[in-house]
C-alpha cells in the first residue's frame, strides 16, 4: 500500500495486488483517511472482479457521509456493471476531474 497526498486528495495505491487484502487493510486504518478525500488505486491488480470492486461499497457510502469524494481506478472492469454508488473510472487523471467536480457542487450546496 502506497500512500501519496496531493492538494486536499490522498491517492492510495494498492501495490500487493490482491484487492481483498488491501481493502482490509485499508479498513484497519480508515481513520486515518476519512476527512479526505480519496482516490483508491486498484489498476495494479490484474485479476480485479466486479465483485472486488462491489466491496469498496460500504466505504464509499460512509465517505459520502462525511461529504468527502471517494473515487477508484481501475482499467480492466465492465463499467456498465458497477453500482451507481461507486465511482470507478480508469485513470487517475479522471479521478481527479471527478473530485474536483464533486467539490465544486459540495461548494455550491448541491
Amino acid at each position: 500500500m502506497k500512500v501519496e497526498h496531493k492538494g486536499h486528495t490522498t491517492i492510495i495505491r494498492n501495490t500487493q495486488g490482491k484487492t481483498q487484502e488491501f481493502l482490509q487493510k485499508l479498513l484497519q486504518e480508515y481513520h486515518s483517511y476519512k476527512n479526505q478525500n480519496l482516490i483508491l488505486d486498484l489498476s495494479h491488480d490484474k485479476q480485479l472482479t466486479l465483485e472486488d470492486v462491489k466491496a469498496f461499497a460500504d466505504m464509499t457510502k460512509s465517505h459520502k457521509k462525511e461529504k468527502k469524494s471517494l473515487v477508484l481506478v481501475a482499467d480492466n472492469v465492465n463499467y456498465n456493471a458497477v453500482p451507481n454508488s461507486i465511482t470507478l473510472v480508469p485513470t487517475l487523471l479522471e479521478a481527479h476531474d471527478i473530485i474536483e467536480m464533486e467539490e465544486i457542487e459540495r461548494d455550491l450546496g448541491f
